[in-house]
Parts: C-alpha cells; sequence; structure tokens
C-alpha cells in the first residue's frame, strides 16, 4: 500500500488525501480534502522515522502551543493528530506559490517588494516571539505567497519537534533547520535559542532575495555551516548597488554572528529595513538623517 492509500485508509471519515504535492526534511505533505468542512488542505505527514523517537501524546501535546497563534501573516494550524501510528497536522492549502518557486523564476526581487516582505514576515515573527514561540526552520521554502503577502508556514512545528523528541533526534539523523539559512548559535547547539535566531534567518532571506544566493553556500552541509561559523557574507552593494545603504545595513546587522549585536526584536529589524529606525552612522535610512 503506498503512502496516499495508507492515509485514506487511516484518516477515512476525515479527510480524503488527493496526492503528494511536496516534501521537506521532516515531513512529507499531501493535498487533501477536509470532509467535514469540505475545504482544500495540506496535510504534513512526519517522517516515520521522526515520529517514532517522538511520541504521539508529547508531540501532539506540544503542537498546541502552535495552534494558538493568530497573526494574519501566520499559517494557521487546523488540525493534528496519529493515525495508524503517522503523526500529521493540517495547514490551509494556500492557492499561489512559495517564496522559493518565485526566487528560482526570477533569481531576485525588485527591492521594494523585498523589503515590503520581509516588513510582513518580521510582524508576524515578533508576534510569535512575544507568545514564546520560535520558528527555528525559516527559509523560501517556508514562506507561501497568496494574493502578494506572504505567509508563514509551519510555524513552531521545529519547536514543537525538538522539544518532544529531546536529544533522540539526533539519533534519527534528521536536522531541525537548513544550513543557508541556520545562526551560527543553532548550527553549533551551544547556547540557548531565542527570538534572535529567526532574526538572523530572516535576514538571510532577504539577503538572497537582493542578491539572488543565499549569503553562504557550499557543497556540503558542513562546509555552508563551517563559512556561516567564520565568514561573513559579500556586502549586499557590492553587487547591487541599488539597494539602499540602509537596507544593506539592516541585512548586516541581522547576519551578525553574535545573537547580542543583532536587532533585538524583530519589530526592530522591520524598522530598520523600511528607514523607520537609525541602525548607526552612514546607515543612510530616512531615520538616521534627521
Amino acid at each position: 500500500m503506498d503512502a496516499v492509500a495508507q492515509l485514506n485508509s487511516a484518516l477515512t471519515g476525515r479527510y480524503e488525501v488527493e496526492r503528494e504535492i511536496g516534501a521537506g526534511g521532516m515531513a512529507t505533505v499531501c493535498l487533501a480534502r477536509d470532509l467535514r468542512h469540505d475545504r482544500r488542505v495540506a496535510l504534513k505527514v512526519l517522517k516515520p522515522e521522526l515520529g517514532a523517537v517522538l511520541g504521539v501524546e508529547r508531540f501532539l501535546a506540544e503542537i498546541k502551543v502552535t495552534a494558538n497563534l493568530q497573526h494574519p501573516n501566520l499559517l494557521p494550524l487546523f488540525d493534528s493528530g496519529e493515525a495508524n501510528g503517522l503523526l500529521f497536522y493540517v495547514m490551509p492549502y494556500v492557492e499561489g506559490e512559495s517564496l522559493r518557486a518565485r526566487l528560482e523564476r526570477e533569481k531576485q526581487l525588485p527591492v521594494d517588494e523585498a523589503v515590503r516582505i520581509v516588513a510582513a514576515i518580521a510582524s508576524a515573527l515578533d508576534y510569535a516571539h512575544r507568545h514564546g514561540v520560535i520558528h527555528r526552520d525559516l527559509k523560501p521554502e517556508n514562506i507561501l505567497l497568496h494574493e502578494g503577502q506572504p505567509l508563514v508556514a509551519d510555524f513552531g512545528i521545529a519547536l514543537a519537534v525538538s522539544r518532544a523528541g529531546g536529544n533522540r533526534i539526533t539519533q534519527t539523523g534528521l536536522s531541525l533547520g537548513t544550513p543557508q539559512y541556520m545562526s551560527p548559535e543553532q548550527a553549533t547547539a551551544d547556547r540557548a535559542i531565542d527570538g534572535r535566531t529567526d532574526i538572523y534567518s530572516l535576514g538571510a532571506v532577504l539577503y538572497e532575495m537582493l542578491v539572488g544566493d543565499p549569503p553562504y553556500t557550499g557543497s556540503t552541509s558542513q562546509a555552508i555551516i563551517a563559512k556561516v561559523l567564520t565568514e561573513k557574507p559579500r556586502p549586499v552593494r557590492s553587487g547591487r548597488p541599488a539597494v539602499p545603504a540602509y537596507v544593506e545595513a539592516s541585512v548586516e546587522r541581522a547576519l551578525e554572528k553574535l545573537p547580542a549585536d543583532r536587532f533585538a526584536t524583530a519589530h526592530e529589524f522591520a524598522e530598520a529595513v523600511t528607514g523607520a529606525r537609525a541602525i548607526g552612522p552612514g546607515s543612510g535610512g530616512p531615520a538616521s538623517r534627521e
């Protein structure tokens, strides 16, 4: 029995799974119909080896935190559960595309649009951080574009998985996070993670929208992480002079190695990147010219 047939058998009467539409490090994504409400949804099934170390009750208890987040730029959690040993969670199916798909097509985005997208995401991050939830895996694949507005998906899922599974997660060989967008402290796991790790990831996403590539690239995850820990990315304006100086300064601040050197909150990042907050001498933002 293939995965779709297995799911349909396990979820009879609740969801009708149509087809697989994607797969990531932690889950397989299927397009399904919520039979009770007659609507299309994205049903995400955790990898079996991951589910095996989590345990149903612990995972479902942790994911409740995510279910209580409500923000216009956050994709809400509709449902979660267990079906024949498979752990799943359900989110709205968004008509549109991911930021990754758009970047693959266009490579770089107009500066004003990149700034607008990041400011909206920063607002969502600030809201979630104030409610004690960190994303931990922010990347273009997790940012959906719907009617021109960004929606952040899988918010807090990595946190729920790490809390539920603890150190056993490493035994599965699965990584919580993506090297190109992972903060130094998350890559080394040598200190407590707070909201500033998401600020770093959002800085990396903005860098890619402006430059066309993430701040650090390499042939292996280890090579990328080594650069994250030791190198400085190429300045944004060296390859794209049209980017305002204050936007470049905002990216550099968000990508600082030490959390203490980044913006303290995502709200501060949003203000800086839109020019409403001065970053420092020479930042060039409207607020710095007062």
